[in-house]
């Protein structure tokens, strides 16, 4: 079945948390089931999908991780996503070929930043500095987990420990700093979970 694994039972009556790698899920202790998805939009998508459809169905999906940050401000704080893009899919170009807006943006309930979501993992100051004109984080998932939750109807939240500033250094700077994230997300889930 690949990378995908979930811990725990899914309970029609509590939350489900999904997190890409279990380095992100190190500190979880609230019981919740956990679903680790692996890396990417593809693996995101379809992990989350497969679990949704196969029942039972939680109460809603958070989506806990990391995240790095394209502008200063953002580092070391956990955020709750307002809205979620993909920077790797040409939205603009397939609507100008088709008529039709494929992977627009997706409004959350957060208040908190904007987050970016593509399969290139965002470690050179051009990339960034292109991305952070339209979001203010960028992760690997976010987007997948939200879809896919959305076509099932429940609710989805994202939430986001910056990890890294998402330029030169990111790489290292995310290997390092993933169990510190790690247990921050712990915490934000003890708290509002």
């Amino acid at each position: 079945m690949g990378v995908m694994r979930l811990i725990g039972e899914i309970d029609p009556t509590r939350p489900l948390l999904v997190l890409a790698v279990a380095e992100e899920a190190a500190h979880l202790t609230s019981g919740l089931p956990v679903l680790l998805t692996g890396m990417g939009k593809v693996n995101a998508a379809t992990a989350v999908a497969t679990v949704l459809a196969r029942g039972p169905r939680p109460t809603a999906v958070v989506n806990l991780g990391t995240a790095g940050a394209l502008k200063p401000g953002f580092a070391g704080v956990t955020h709750e996503v307002s809205s979620v893009i993909q920077h790797d899919l040409d939205s603009a170009m397939l609507a100008s070929l088709t008529g039709v807006t494929y992977g627009g943006p997706i409004g959350l309930t957060g208040r908190g930043p904007v987050l970016a979501t593509g399969d290139l993992f965002v470690a050179d100051e051009a990339a960034r500095a292109r991305l952070a004109e339209e979001a203010d984080l960028v992760d690997m998932e976010g987007y997948a987990v939200a879809q896919a939750v959305r076509q099932t109807g429940l609710p989805v939240r994202l939430v986001k420990h910056v990890s890294d500033d998402a330029g030169e250094g990111a790489a290292k700077s995310w290997r390092e700093s993933v169990d510190d994230c790690a247990k921050e997300l712990a915490r934000w889930a003890a708290e509002n979970l």
